[in-house]
């Protein structure tokens, strides 16, 4: 049996803007076992940064977490005082941004950078800290790291950016990355190469990790377990194998027919009708309903709960018993 290294149960974080309460995150439960690898999915809007963000406690204004629990190793993190989500951050959970170049300070090289990182939160000298940092460069692929420590953000590319919030989530060793679409500004190239390192590394310090992303592919190629989550609410969890090959959730089955298939040549994608719903507003029932061609009247009556239906599988849908959706194979 897998050891639970972190469970968020019935997590909901609101956004209090002037035009209303966005309920960005509203009743998200999932768990991530010691070294898997568990996919967020979901399109733009379903969630998936701001649950990464409250998990982290660094939820930006004007969000605010109003309920749930996020336990890691056993300590609920929302409830612990911010000069100790301080020690955790970095050095127990570290995250790897979408977009490095927001979160690299263009003033500061690649050296201080890291250096700063390790110095906080390991009792050591300021030489074998950039002896680490190098380290790290080499370890993350990054070549000729003597050089680039003394470069500034703004001379490196992309790709060489994105390896460096790698090593700098590393710096600490910590036991758990959330990784948030950590190759979106990347060609497809350098992303390949990207998602290629985490998995090595990944095996090689048997760390866990959440990796954020709305690709169905890159879910397959690099989690263990999947949650897939639409307008702030979880659809379903399984092993990535269940899920694909037997999903339960239309909003599910609709993600795995979008995905171009080389063998299958088809013509045109599937997409899904409509958009994801306005979050101040959301529908009633299963929010869903409105873009779901299973939808009947108790989906636009009631919200369904988050419901166990065996081998570790949950599923938020009133009709899945009665439904044959299709698996990414059929489809």
């Amino acid at each position: 049996m897998s050891e639970t290294l972190l469970s968020v149960e019935g997590l909901r974080t609101y956004f209090y803007t002037y035009a209303g309460v966005v309920k960005a995150v509203d009743g998200i439960t999932l768990q991530v076992n010691k070294g898997e690898t568990l996919g967020l999915v979901g399109e733009s809007g379903s969630g998936k940064t701001v649950t990464a963000q409250s998990i982290m406690r660094i939820v930006p204004t004007p969000g605010k977490t109003i309920e749930g629990t996020v336990k890691f190793e056993e300590r609920n993190l929302l409830r612990l005082k911010e000069s100790e989500m301080q020690h955790i951050r970095g050095k127990e959970i570290a995250y790897i941004p979408q977009d490095p170049t927001t979160t690299l300070d263009p003033v500061y090289s690649v050296g201080d950078q890291l250096v700063e990182v390790i110095m906080r939160h390991q009792p050591v000298s300021k030489r074998y800290a950039l002896a680490k940092a190098i380290e790290l460069l080499h370890s993350v692929g990054i070549a000729d790291p003597e050089i680039r420590i003394n470069q500034y953000p703004h001379e490196l590319s992309g790709g060489t950016k994105q390896r460096i919030a790698i090593a700098r989530a590393l710096s600490c060793e910590p036991i758990l990355i959330l990784a948030d679409e950590p190759t979106t500004a990347l060609d497809v190239t350098i992303q390949a190469q990207i998602l290629e390192l985490l998995k090595d590394l990944k095996q090689k310090l048997n760390v866990a990790m959440v990796l954020i992303t709305h690709d169905m592919g890159i879910v397959a190629d690099t989690c263990d377990r999947v949650t897939v989550l639409y307008a702030g609410q979880v659809c379903e969890t399984g092993t990535t194998e269940q899920v694909f090959e037997n999903p339960k959730h239309p909003y599910t089955e609709a993600l795995l027919s979008s995905v171009p298939s080389l063998a299958l040549r088809k013509e045109t994608l599937s997409v899904i009708p409509g958009s994801v719903p306005n979050l101040i507003h959301p529908p009633s029932g299963c929010r869903f309903h409105p873009r779901c061609a299973y939808s009947r009247q108790v989906c636009i009556d009631k919200d369904p709960e988050l419901e166990p239906i065996g081998e570790g599988r949950f599923v938020h849908c009133h009709r899945w018993k009665e439904l044959d959706l299709k698996s990414a194979v059929a489809s």
